[in-house]
């Protein structure tokens, strides 16, 4: 769906202040802006993570924002003997936003960063200039502009290490479409109805990301664990079948596979 916010926020993002400084030995000073903080942190090892807080009533968004929103961008250059830096996204949860939904968060957050070094044998310095979008009654950019070198000793014990696992059970973890336990079946040419197998634990719900200027909208079905799917959008010269990203949360963890969309008969 397009982002509603999207060119207010582009437009206000380079007003804010930047604030950066290295903090302790695991982790760098927050970047404080309004409703919202953000640092890095040290786990064990190559082991980072982006710490954000938020303050009551305000929320942030996945990868995917939902009806509106943009998403978290972060970008690593200037960082020091990086090769690869991996953000992962815990799992998102729906949150009501002006009379839409949106997916994201509340509250505090971790995204994990798995970093890889050039040379092993020399300590890794990791500069990030993160952008993201804090809404309660309005939305408000944020930028940081952080830095923090990695303890070089990879046995150090770090403060941090138990909320960077936590942070990383709640990313969900790829498996094949054929391993997920799931049926979906076409109701017409563009609905579907995907039935999950049921699992103890949390109440499931699940999340499409198709290519840009597709739209999927997932809606739970009268039955448990089991969801609507229909096609909104998709661009003009595009047809199904579409390839698609599945995130699916609760039940015994989040879970994430590739999902094929074609199209069924017509009505």
């Amino acid at each position: 769906m397009p982002n509603f916010r999207a060119a207010l926020l582009a437009l206000a993002l380079g007003a804010l202040p930047r604030a950066a400084a290295a903090g302790d030995a695991f982790s760098s000073d927050w970047a404080n802006g309004l409703k919202s903080s953000a640092r890095l942190i040290a786990g064990g090892g190559l082991e980072a993570g982006v710490e954000i807080k938020l303050a009551p009533g305000a929320i942030t968004y996945w990868r995917n924002p939902g009806d509106a929103g943009l998403p978290p961008t972060l970008s690593f250059e200037g960082s020091s003997n990086l090769a690869q830096a991996r953000t992962s996204f815990p799992a998102p949860r729906r949150l009501s936003e002006g009379g839409g939904e949106a997916f994201g968060y509340d509250g505090a957050l971790i995204l994990p960063i798995d970093v890889e070094a050039i040379d092993p044998a020399k300590p890794v310095t990791i500069a990030l200039k993160l952008n993201y979008a804090v809404c309660e009654t309005i939305c408000v950019p944020a930028e940081a502009s952080l830095s923090l070198a990695l303890p070089a000793d990879p046995a150090a014990a770090s403060p941090f290490a138990d909320a960077l696992a936590k942070a990383k059970a709640l990313t969900p973890r790829r498996v094949e479409w054929t391993d997920l336990s799931a049926g979906l079946t076409a109701l017409s040419e563009s609905r579907w109805r995907l039935c999950l197998t049921p699992e103890a634990g949390p109440k499931r719900d699940l999340f499409i990301e198709p290519p840009e200027a597709w739209w999927f909208d997932v809606k739970p079905d009268f039955e448990a664990d089991c969801f609507s799917v229909s096609l909104m959008q998709k661009p003009a010269d595009s047809a199904l079948p579409v390839a698609a990203r599945l995130t699916v949360t609760g039940g015994r963890g989040p879970v994430e596979t590739t999902i094929i969309l074609a199209a069924g008969a017509k009505p």
